[in-house]
């Protein structure tokens, strides 16, 4: 009860969190040297993670369904269409984050533990989001687009703008574990 009430509240929360006076950026800003794109990943019905959920086993997980797999898939034909050939992507460990980074189909996905949730792992916050900081401050600023394959709790660290699923922000990679902001990518295509 108490679960569900606090995604409820969330829920109310997030369109007060995005940032609607600013309209999305083109897709293809990603393209431009030292850009980074944290998306959440693609639709997976549901919220949180069942009880008995395991990393590595898909079968415990809330996984992308059919729609979210269609958006993902057409997330990076977008992004191959404005430009964007190659990236170096990563994602969380969790499956709906892999399958969502692989299906993008814009090169290999790696595994970075700094892009797993926390919704559920409060204590697990300041230690992820501390890694994720030195792996941004680790990025060349004028090197190939990045994409980081993540949560909607761990993009909210870092912007507000609270993205739907399969939304994100673009950031400029600036040489410290705080890149600067720059927008949103819009959800549909235009």
């Amino acid at each position: 009860m108490v679960r569900l009430l606090i995604v409820a509240l969330a829920a109310m929360a997030c369109p007060l969190l995005a940032r609607a006076d600013q309209p999305p950026l083109p897709l293809g800003e990603l393209a431009k040297p030292g850009r980074l794109l944290m998306l959440r990943h693609a639709h997976a019905p549901g919220f949180g993670d069942p009880p008995n959920f395991v990393i590595g086993d898909c079968s415990t997980q809330r996984n992308l369904d059919a729609s979210g797999r269609a958006q993902a898939r057409e997330l990076g034909a977008r992004l191959r269409a404005v430009g964007l050939a190659r990236a170096r992507v990563f994602s969380s460990q969790w499956c709906r984050a892999s399958e969502t980074a692989r299906l993008l189909n814009l090169g290999p996905v790696e595994s970075l533990p700094a892009l797993n949730s926390f919704f559920e792992r409060q204590g697990d916050r300041q230690r992820i989001l501390d890694d994720l900081r030195a792996f941004l401050a680790k990025l060349p600023v004028d090197g190939q687009p990045v994409i980081l394959v993540t949560h909607q709790v761990v993009v909210n660290a870092f912007t507000e703008a609270t993205p739907p699923a399969g939304g994100g922000s673009i950031f400029q990679i600036n040489g410290t574990g705080a890149p600067q902001w720059i927008g949103t990518i819009p959800i549909e295509a235009r």
